[in-house]
């Protein structure tokens, strides 16, 4: 179900596929702008952004993605001169999943299903990664009950 219209950051034109091109996914042109600011060598220019996604997109649109991302401090950005430069926070990836994660979890009315669904369906590995993370945020005798057992 589509409650909004067309959103630049997370590239939806509206109209399916333009001349061509195929449809981007759901947060899959703000990960694309993010996957370039992590592989820049340094700070870079909008303009500079727009190059590396293959000169396709308008340049205010690649600002308007830059510019939400710094909203979501996912991104930084400093003035050289007359420009401003753009790069990527240490963690803005994992930080955009997670947000991505956490709305759709609130949009549930059974958050505990959801979340067992989940859970069950982890590799071991990511299940005692899982295990160890919410062991480290509730450390012994806080009385916060999130350890579970192990």
């Amino acid at each position: 179900m589509e409650l909004a219209g067309p959103d630049p950051e997370m590239g939806e034109s509206g109209d399916g596929e333009e001349g061509g091109r195929r449809r981007r996914g759901q947060g899959e042109l703000a990960t694309e702008v993010l996957t370039v600011l992590h592989g820049a060598p340094g700070p870079v220019t909008a303009s500079w952004v727009q190059e590396q996604l293959g000169g396709e997109l308008a340049y205010t649109t690649v600002m308007t993605i830059l510019s939400r991302l710094l909203a979501k401090q996912a991104v930084s950005r400093s003035r050289v001169g007359r420009a401003y430069v753009w790069s990527a926070a240490a963690d803005a990836a994992a930080g955009l999943t997670a947000r991505r994660m956490r709305r759709l979890l609130d949009t549930e009315p059974d958050r505990d299903a959801v979340l067992a669904s989940f859970v069950t369906a982890l590799t071991p590995e990511d299940e005692q990664l899982l295990r160890s993370l919410l062991n480290a945020a509730d450390p012994p005798g806080s009385g916060a009950g999130r350890g579970g057992g192990g």
